[in-house]
């Protein structure tokens, strides 16, 4: 063989392949939709069914969720699932309610939209909410009803626009509370059209809320006089 020969060109040496990152951000990103299938196939059976473990499983089936998503997302079985419907009428009711002019309404308008508005998108599937009610007023679910009625009206007042951070932060709340769960039972006996009873209920009770603040703010502007009560007044 000749000197001259040429040598066989060398193979470029291979690049070294990046590590792989797992992307977990499309798992996150699709929950809430898997969540939001899994809600539209239950609703119509519940409102016969009920909110049981076999309306949740026959749900994931019908949205094609996998067992282990099911547990995943749905922890605590059909009461998962209620609280999950709950969180997405918030999320709506707020949504419809920032679309509105509310800074131009009283505070009383304010409010009584929230309540309207949240019973407006429950009338879609009132029967499964009578249904998710009535699980929710077992004893033993008492801790996730409050928790799931105090998110509810806590979004209510918050985009009402409401500011507070003293004592009347809570009570607000715990009245609203009050209001929208009396409001909610008597919306769930009326079967007319336009809803008139609950409408007459619901103004009759944000009227005896005005008047108690109306009152409260006179007892507090009264007693305001007396130094000692002025001192425990005064915001911590």
């Amino acid at each position: 063989m000749s000197g001259d020969a040429k040598k066989p060109a060398r193979k470029p040496a291979a690049k070294k392949a990046k590590p792989q990152v797992e992307d977990n951000t499309t798992e996150a990103r699709n929950d809430g939709d898997q969540i939001a299938a899994v809600i539209a196939a239950a609703l119509p059976h519940a409102a016969f069914d009920g909110f049981t473990d076999r309306v949740l499983e026959d749900a994931g089936k019908a949205a094609g969720l996998a067992p282990a998503d099911m547990v995943r997302l749905f922890p605590e079985g059909p009461l998962s699932l209620v609280a999950a419907w709950s969180q997405a009428i918030d999320a709506e009711m707020q949504e419809r309610l920032t679309a509105m002019d509310l800074p131009a309404m009283k505070i009383r308008a304010r409010i009584t939209e929230a309540v309207k508005t949240r019973l407006s998108i429950l009338k879609r599937n009132k029967e499964a909410a009578r249904r998710a009610a009535a699980l929710l007023s077992l004893p033993m679910h008492a801790g996730l009803a409050a928790k799931l009625v105090y998110a509810t009206v806590d979004a209510m007042w918050r985009v009402a626009g409401d500011v507070s951070t003293d004592f009347n932060f809570y009570t607000k709340r715990g009245i609203l509370a009050g209001v929208y769960g009396s409001t909610l039972v008597r919306w769930f006996a009326d079967s007319s059209e336009d809803e008139a009873d609950t409408n007459a209920f619901l103004a009759a009770r944000i009227e005896n809320v005005m008047q108690f603040e109306k009152f409260k703010a006179k007892a507090k502007e009264a007693l305001a006089n007396f130094p000692a009560f002025a001192q425990w007044a005064k915001p911590k």
